[in-house]
């Protein structure tokens, strides 16, 4: 039996994420059910599935990082990795604010986990998140989180008591949200976002005390059988518009749940769109970004700090939703997702699907708006932000097509573009993954798409044209360490061919072309460069030079990536 933690170390973090990961994927579908507020068609444990799973993979990262060494990552990075990923993958209301949480107790948790930082945390946290939104309204997970808080208060109490009395108050909060939410009690269920909660702290009870909490339903008002964790679903609500199985919609992800600050008058007509990004910005630009985003519309929730924020909003002028984060910094990841009003519900707009499409990770906008151009739908994974599952489901969605393709485009997103294509096909989309290790293999695949000809075919004709291509990136060494090609110092710049070090040079333009002449050494016809933003006009010129004049019948194309974390790809097909 492993040995239970004396207080909450990094160990103990990456125990509560894989959790808190099983639980709600084993809740979620019952946790989106039961989402009656403000409408029933939410997505909120899904959404809240997805914030976890990409705070679970932030931490993954940081063990990952420490796998040569003989200890653990410190409590602190893990705890600040947790809460990054959350950032960062947030979806909806109920995951933006779970987000928040998490944020409030990494600041915490950071400088120790014993049971009396833990209960700080949770305090924090329950602040943390009541601020980020606009306008609170009791009855939801602001409430739990809140209620969690304050069983947690107390002297000379152990960590392991801690977590069950936050749990457990967590649970009590919980069955009493329908006293609350009239919504919630006319439908005869519990909130969904605090049921989320409580199954995540009831992931944290088993990472410390070895032991899943006891879980049951607990009565309430109306249909008093709605369960708090874990049970069947009992009292749905009804009339919602569900989403059909294998149903796309015609633009932007999933909708999620309704806002926590909605007014509980459902009859009249809401703002038009969610708006969604994370957003690069200074505090004060940030506070006065509030102000103006909740004169623009509701659902406001801006979470984040230390210069990056995820920022959640309903309004009717997306275009000024977004050129206020212009106006306040860098706004990125920017989901955009149009409601339209039907008897009084939110419902999404349904199309017919097209027959194929392919969805497509590229490491840059520049690279993005290419894939575009061929009629792909694209993934943009940002430096240190690969994409999460739920995000390739989203875009496979957004495709909304009857078979797609799907091109990670790198090999340590083989797993997670699994996942989706698995997720995709329980929604009655033929998904068929091409196992695209870099940028370049995508490109290849993508120029030989061909929609008309049959799906098998399309997809070996690709999946022929990325293999094909062999592939390099220049990259610059961090630190000094030892690679296949020697030992090298921080700032080097390295040469990878086919992920392995193969050239280690004192600066860019020497090192691509040492690389060029050991790809093509093999032979090739044609040489694909894609260049970041940093990189000169004048080099991809004196590259192109270099393979005219050694290589005869070798073509070159030259792509703009824009910001990607490479200086330099390269594929030699």
């Amino acid at each position: 039996m492993p040995q239970l933690p004396d207080d909450l170390d990094a160990v103990a973090v990456r125990t509560w994420c894989s959790l808190a990961l099983e639980a709600l994927g084993r809740e979620r579908a019952e946790i989106d059910a039961i989402n009656v507020y403000p409408i029933a068609d939410g997505d909120t444990g899904t959404n809240l599935y997805l914030t976890v799973e990409s705070a679970a993979a932030a931490v993954e990262a940081v063990f990952a990082a420490h796998e040569t060494g003989t200890t653990a990552p410190a409590t602190a990075d893990a705890v600040r990795a947790m809460a990054h990923g959350a950032l960062i993958g947030a979806r909806g209301n109920s995951g933006t604010i779970l987000a928040q949480l998490l944020r409030g107790m990494a600041g915490v948790l950071a400088d120790g986990g014993d049971a009396a930082h833990l209960s700080l945390a949770l305090t924090r946290a329950a602040a943390a998140a009541r601020q980020a939104v606009a306008h609170p309204v009791e009855g939801t997970v602001l409430t739990v989180a809140t209620a969690a808080a304050e069983a947690a208060q107390g002297d000379e109490r152990e960590l392991r008591a801690v977590v069950s009395a936050a749990y457990e108050g967590a649970r009590a909060a919980l069955a009493k949200t329908p006293e609350q939410l009239a919504v919630l009690g006319r439908a005869g269920v519990v909130d969904a976002g605090g049921r989320g909660l409580v199954a995540v702290l009831g992931a944290l009870v088993e990472a410390v005390t070895g032991q899943a909490p006891v879980r049951g339903p607990r009565t309430g008002p109306g249909k008093a059988a709605a369960p708090v964790d874990g049970g069947s679903v009992v009292g749905l609500p009804v009339g919602g518009v569900p989403v059909p199985a294998g149903g796309a919609l015609v633009e932007g992800p999933p909708v999620g749940e309704g806002p926590l600050d909605c007014p509980e008058d459902l009859d009249g007509g809401g703002p038009a769109f969610e708006v969604i990004y994370l957003l690069e910005a200074r505090d004060e630009q940030v506070d006065r970004l509030r102000t103006r985003l909740d004169a623009l519309g509701d659902s406001l929730v801006v979470v984040g700090g230390d210069g990056l924020w995820h920022v959640h909003v309903h309004v009717d002028d997306a275009g000024a939703a977004v050129e206020a984060g212009v106006e306040a910094g860098r706004p990125y990841r920017i989901r955009i997702t149009h409601f339209a009003t039907e008897s009084g519900h939110d419902v999404r707009v349904q199309a017919e699907p097209a027959q194929r499409a392919v969805v497509v990770v590229v490491p840059g906008d520049g690279l993005a708006g290419l894939c575009t151009e061929a009629g792909a739908t694209t993934v943009i994974a940002r430096p240190g932000e690969p994409p999460a599952s739920g995000e390739l489901v989203d875009a496979i969605r957004r495709a909304h097509a009857r078979e797609v393709v799907l091109l990670p485009n790198d090999a340590a997103l083989r797993h997670t573009a699994a996942a989706a294509a698995e997720q995709a096909r329980t929604e009655g989309v033929r998904v068929a993954l091409v196992p695209t290790r870099a940028a370049v293999q995508g490109i290849a695949a993508l120029a030989v798409h061909e929609p008309d000809r049959g799906f098998d075919e399309d997809v070996v004709a690709m999946t022929a044209a990325a293999g094909a291509t062999r592939y390099a990136e220049l990259a610059v060494a961090e630190r000094q360490s030892w690679t296949m090609a020697g030992i090298c110092q921080a700032g080097d710049i390295l040469g990878l061919i086919d992920g392995d070090v193969a050239v280690i040079g004192a600066d860019v333009p020497a090192t691509a072309r040492t690389v060029l002449d050991r790809m093509l050494a093999a032979g090739g016809e044609l040489v694909t460069l894609v260049l970041g933003e940093d990189v000169p006009d004048a080099m991809a010129d004196a590259l192109e030079e270099h393979v005219r004049e050694g290589y005869l019948a070798v073509d070159t194309v030259v792509y703009r990536g824009g910001h990607q974390r490479a200086p330099l790809l390269i594929g030699v097909e």
